[in-house]
């Protein structure tokens, strides 16, 4: 298979080929797209860009709700030798600030986005007194609406070893970090996945992953358009809204290749529960590729046994591994053969310690399922902390070399570094095991947190939580687990505190409405401790805390720090009380009172979704996701139902 030298060597070979991209936004909302008009746009576009001031080796900002505007900019970057910097657009304070981080760190930066957007970061750094990035908005920012086409762009050869683009993976969001991708390691690894899966021109892929997310644009945008295949690309909210529209269109379009991380099956399974499909043929879909996220045995099982009788096959179901510090792909499983697991006693997951097995249903049993061999071009070593390699069956740290490995971080040379080790490895942070060939990931050597196939680091939110009245740094500590009832990461928070649970229930609801507001994440359980856990050296033992709430040391103060509801709503207005015992079943600690404000509480943006959906299946056709916004109380959209 043809190994390209550039990105515009993809795009120019796929221009050529009868094949479009469709653009979905909802169940009778789309477009399609020709590849040779793809080419053509980007080029007009270009063009545009040029007539700015643009030039090669400058970076394009790409902060866009549109996927199809994301697409085209990519690639009209790409064509010019302008370095593309997709960055998403998220709901929280935090994520305008992640973006404000980004253009500051960058050198000749050019924000591209829609008016209400830039209406909306303008309106924020003036609150926040951000003068010199209202400036830089209000000088540097080339609108969609307003670029328009005029002569076609000037095409720059690129060569291998030029930057490709830059990858803000989720992580920190304090100091963001770019991973710097050639043009050389992104076709190197498009090409080692399209063999490792098997894709070909025959093949019709679907995915609402976004587009800033490594398994979006470089799986299933890149890579597909690589195997020739014609590809459809679901707007991420479209899918949030309706899940179930995911499996409507896979049928409709006969998919064979879809793509969803953890909470993805989580999330359509809550909304199939309730509403059912209708009456679909998926026995189409050869691959789901499930990554981004540890990956839930149990989850993966419910998912296709609810999918079975509409003929999806069990091996449809593929566990990858990959990171966006090695471009995505990095290990797959066998095609055509179904999953596997292994079940492990947890205590036994030490660096360069044999693991041990156990039985299922044992007190500390723990599951992992395989994620296969190394991919083309990709060599995986298990080392112990010495980075010294460690045999089969032994637990260690999973160490990456080959062509599509990253060679630094963007601006940062420290970081650069500390991501190699002395022989020129690269660290993933990530810690593993080989059983028979295949890589089993057991748990993480570096301290971060996936929630719904994000990445974020503790110390974070740590910082936002420090600021509610009575907590410092130091005294609260933020780590991620995942439980066999909880099937995704649950976000934990450990505070120090040695006083009365009433005082600390009043502390502890200040926490979790602050981290919601500022990073949309929700927090699943608040836990006071009497003690935080040091090193001799004075760092965190987050493992300490981590393994206590495995072993059940803390669900006595759990149970009494849950809400003391009764079974009967609080409020007489008959349609108020429905609305509360909805809310009750979506949001995990958190009590919704009638006069609530819904944004204001510290529940996720998928829980708002959840609790929408639930009232849509109440009351059909009356209540949209946006209205919320508008009625953010649950008296208010009682009164708006009502309307």
């Amino acid at each position: 298979m043809q190994l390209h030298d550039t990105l515009t060597d993809l795009l120019a070979a796929a221009r050529g080929r009868d094949r479009h991209i469709r653009f979905i936004d909802g169940e009778h909302d789309e477009i399609t797209v020709t590849l040779s008009q793809l080419w053509d746009r980007a080029v007009a576009l270009l063009g545009a860009l040029q007539s700015r001031g643009m030039r090669q080796g400058d970076e394009l900002v790409i902060f866009s709700q549109s996927n199809e505007s994301v697409v085209v900019a990519f690639w009209a970057a790409i064509l010019g030798g302008i370095v593309p910097v997709p960055v998403a657009v998220g709901i929280s304070d935090e994520h305008r600030h992640k973006l404000f981080r980004i253009l500051a760190q960058l050198q000749r930066a050019t924000l591209f986005t829609e008016p209400d957007l830039l209406e909306r970061l303008l309106k924020f750094a003036k609150e926040q007194g951000l003068q010199d990035t209202e400036s830089f908005l209000e000088s540097k920012t080339a609108l969609n609406s307003d670029v328009e086409p005029g002569a076609d762009g000037e095409l720059h050869a690129a060569s291998a070893d030029d930057i490709a683009f830059i990858q803000y993976s989720s992580g920190s969001t304090s100091d963001p970090k770019g991973v710097c991708l050639t043009h050389r390691n992104v076709c190197t690894n498009v090409r080692a996945i399209t063999e490792g899966l098997d894709w070909n021109e025959d093949d019709q892929s679907l995915s609402w992953m976004p587009l800033t997310h490594d398994m979006g644009l470089i799986g299933f945008h890149l890579t597909t358009m690589f195997a020739g295949m014609n590809i459809a690309i679901m707007d991420t909210n479209t899918f949030v809204r309706r899940p179930l529209l995911w499996m409507i269109k896979a049928a409709e379009l006969r998919a064979t290749q879809l793509c969803s991380p953890n909470f993805g099956y989580k999330h359509f399974l809550k909304l199939f529960e309730r509403k059912g499909l209708p009456d679909l043929d998926l026995s189409c879909v050869k691959l789901i590729v499930n990554g981004a996220e540890p990956i839930s045995y149990s989850l993966c099982e419910e998912f296709l046994a609810a999918m079975a009788p509409y003929g999806l096959k069990r091996s449809t179901m593929f566990p990858v591994y990959g990171l966006a510090e090695a471009t995505v792909g990095v290990s797959a499983s066998d095609v055509g053969s179904e999953y596997s697991r292994i079940i492990v006693h947890r205590h036994s997951l030490r660096i360069g310690e044999p693991y041990k097995t156990a039985e299922l249903g044992d007190e500390d049993a723990v599951s992992f399922i395989k994620v296969g061999r190394a991919i083309r071009d990709v060599e995986i070593r298990i080392a112990d902390d010495a980075d010294k390699p460690l045999s089969e069956g032994r637990v260690g740290n999973i160490l990456l070399r080959g062509g599509s490995v990253t060679q630094r971080i963007y601006g940062d040379p420290a970081a650069t570094q500390s991501l190699f080790t002395t022989d020129g490895w690269l660290i993933t942070g990530d810690c593993g095991v080989f059983v028979d060939g295949e890589l089993v990931i057991t748990g993480r050597s570096k301290d971060i947190i996936i929630v719904n196939g994000q990445n974020y680091y503790p110390h974070d939110i740590e910082e936002i939580a420090a600021e509610v009245e009575g907590l410092d740094l130091g005294k609260v500590v933020v780590a991620g687990t995942k439980t066999h009832a909880s099937q995704t990461e649950e976000l934990l928070v450990f505070a120090l505190y040695k006083r009365d649970l009433d005082t600390f229930r009043l502390m502890a609801d200040k926490v979790r409405v602050r981290i919601g507001e500022q990073t949309g994440l929700e927090v699943d359980h608040i836990i006071p401790v009497k003690k935080i856990p040091k090193t001799t050296s004075g760092k965190v033992q987050r493992a300490v805390l981590l393994n206590a709430y495995l072993d059940g040391e803390f669900d006595s103060v759990i149970e009494q720090m849950a809400p003391r509801v009764s079974d009967e709503p609080t409020d007489a207005d008959p349609l108020v009380a429905e609305l509360e015992l909805i809310c009750r079943e979506f949001s995990k600690e958190c009590t919704i009172g009638p006069d609530d404000n819904l944004f204001e509480i510290g529940v996720s943006s998928l829980t708002l979704t959840e609790i929408s959906l639930a009232i849509d299946e109440r009351h059909p056709g009356r209540l949209d996701i946006s209205d919320i916004f508008d009625y953010p109380t649950l008296r208010d959209i009682a009164a708006f139902l009502r309307r």
